[in-house]
């Protein structure tokens, strides 16, 4: 059984073999985000591993109010905050002048925030970002977000391998769950990571065959 924790293990286990092999050249390669080059993306990775160590160990006394979908409902793209978010994050990377530095630093801090994830009580309500999630809810946003940051980390780089299973799953039971309905049976699940985040725009044919759920995307960014 996929326990979220399995999942989060599975999705940061496989980024972090891509970071793992990454020399200081690549790390300047253009990613999948807009604005950001590879290493750019790896230090907002490193913030999201921070954050989940943060909130693994901040238990939470209020009710829970967002779960592992309507977490992403906060998160829309093309937004004032999210611009400042870019310029901040390409920013602060260019303080790593060596690429070995953040590189060593993203990787320990994944596996810190896998080991925190395991030892969590999955039911444990835990806080971020202003809400309340159980422990494994919040760990199933965190291995949709760095699943979906690895298609965008490996964009430039078409010899990396791929994002786990696991985390592709969980991206797609998201999506699914935001759109209120399954995705169009062609579509891979890297494809409707692209389309249901607003990181490839749908084509004519694909509006035609979803029909009014067609307006919905992007489902997050």
């Amino acid at each position: 059984m996929n326990t979220p924790a399995r999942v989060l293990r599975a999705a940061y286990e496989a980024a972090s073999t891509v970071v793992a092999d990454l020399g200081d050249a690549e790390s300047w390669l253009p990613s999948g985000c807009t604005g950001w080059a590879v290493r750019d993306l790896v230090f907002h990775c490193l913030g999201d591993a921070q954050r989940a160590l943060v909130a693994l160990h901040t238990p939470a006394s209020e009710p829970v109010d967002r779960d592992a979908v309507t977490y992403w409902q906060d998160w829309a793209p093309n937004t004032t905050g999210a611009a400042n978010g870019r310029r901040w994050v390409r920013v602060s990377a260019t303080m790593f002048l060596d690429f070995g530095q953040l590189r060593g630093l993203y990787l320990e801090t994944l596996a810190a925030a896998v080991h925190a994830a395991e030892a969590t009580d999955p039911a444990r309500p835990v806080a971020t970002q202003g809400h309340v999630l159980t422990a494994g809810d919040l760990m199933t946003t965190l291995a949709v977000e760095a699943t979906v940051h690895h298609l965008d980390m490996t964009a430039g780089l078409p010899l990396a391998p791929g994002p786990s299973s696991e985390g592709l799953a969980a991206v797609r039971a998201t999506l699914d769950a935001l759109l209120g309905r399954p995705a169009l049976p062609a579509w891979s699940d890297a494809h409707y990571a692209r389309v249901g985040t607003g990181r490839a725009p749908l084509t004519e044919a694909e509006r035609a065959a979803l029909g009014a759920a067609a307006d919905r995307f992007p489902l997050f960014g």
